[in-house]
């Protein structure tokens, strides 16, 4: 039964990939003009994908892209995710030190409790709570398209997630401009300027923009600080998709998720091998360069299933409490490193 079954997938096989491939082809094209905007004029990669994606919106709707578009935004997308397990490795955790490694699980800890109780107060349900705070407080994008994987799907999940990606983007090239300045205007040294940047800007690209932009150990310090917080990846989803697993369904018709996704599994498989020096780094390399497309493409089709009007719908409310959210871990994060005495 089950060799007739795959017999028989393997046969839809071309079909499938003919129904994909405009799809495919087109939100592969978005992506490439956005990271040449990206590379020629400065503007972040995935706010680009994002813009362009929206303004794109009507090839999601009807015609050949459909079946491409939704591919791009549910597997390449994850594919990117898993990938993002090649950047980590014991080495990053035992180079840090336990104290700022334990400053970093508690801000992640607190950014989403304080998320939560945020969203109540400010009459906002617990999605959005989740996919925002968890957004801020791992590695923004790539962690709101992670979490938004496991969580369960009501009407608004699309455009919640479509806001929080626009959102977290758009503060962390803020923070990437001001957080020097704020670094320099409290007298942090390179040491404690890298963990601030680490510690509380979104993307990592944004991470490494503020770090070199200050002096190479502060880079350093900032990637290295960042990469930690990108480990946390995989557990926080797992607690997400633990805790909220009877609150609905997350797939298609009602279909119950494994207990763990795919692709946080593939993240996990892949930072261990990388911890045992089994990936060489030409390989390493490749994968992030895969998994940076991957995710570029997999924006550019979320933005194409997302109308701009859903999302200016999603209030006033919820930027505030992305904005406040952006401002607890920042102060969190200050606050334990003069408490750690790295100031």
């Amino acid at each position: 039964m089950n060799t007739a079954a795959a017999t028989r997938r393997l046969n839809s096989l071309p079909s499938m990939v003919q129904a994909w491939w405009p799809g495919l082809a087109v939100t592969g094209a978005v992506a490439i003009a956005a990271q040449f905007l990206s590379d020629h004029y400065g503007a972040p990669a995935m706010l680009m994908a994002l813009l362009l994606g929206i303004a794109f919106n009507f090839l999601s709707e009807e015609g050949r892209c459909v079946a491409g578009i939704d591919l791009s935004a549910k597997k390449v997308l994850r594919i990117g995710v898993a990938l993002l397990g090649m950047r980590i490795s014991v080495d990053l955790l035992v180079g840090l030190g336990a104290s700022t490694i334990l400053l970093l699980i508690c801000a992640i800890a607190a950014t989403i409790l304080f998320g939560l109780v945020a969203a109540r107060l400010l009459g906002r349900g617990w999605r959005l709570a989740l996919i925002t705070s968890g957004s801020v407080a791992i590695c923004g994008a790539s962690a709101a398209m992670a979490i938004a994987a496991v969580l369960p799907r009501n009407e608004f999940s699309e455009r919640n997630l479509i806001f929080t990606v626009l959102s977290v983007t758009v503060l962390s090239t803020l923070a990437m401009i001001f957080y020097p300045m704020i670094a320099e205007g409290i007298g942090l040294d390179a040491r404690a300027t890298g963990i601030f940047f680490g510690g509380t800007i979104h993307d990592v690209a944004q991470v490494v923009g503020a770090g070199f932009s200050v002096s190479p150990e502060a880079g350093e310090t900032a990637t290295l600080v960042k990469l930690i917080r990108v480990t946390m990846l995989a557990p926080v989803v797992l607690v997400f998709s633990l805790a909220t697993r009877g609150a609905g369904p997350v797939g298609e018709a009602g279909k119950r998720p494994p207990l763990l996704p795919g692709f946080v599994i593939a993240f996990l498989i892949l930072a261990a091998a990388n911890s045992l020096g089994f990936v060489p780094e030409a390989v390493s390399k490749a994968g992030m360069e895969v998994s940076r497309w991957a995710l570029l493409a997999g924006i550019v089709a979320v933005g194409m299933k997302t109308s701009l009007r859903r999302v200016l719908d999603v209030g006033g409310d919820a930027v505030a409490l992305i904005v406040a959210e952006t401002v607890f871990i920042g102060l969190f994060i200050l606050a334990g490193i003069y408490y750690l005495g790295h100031a």
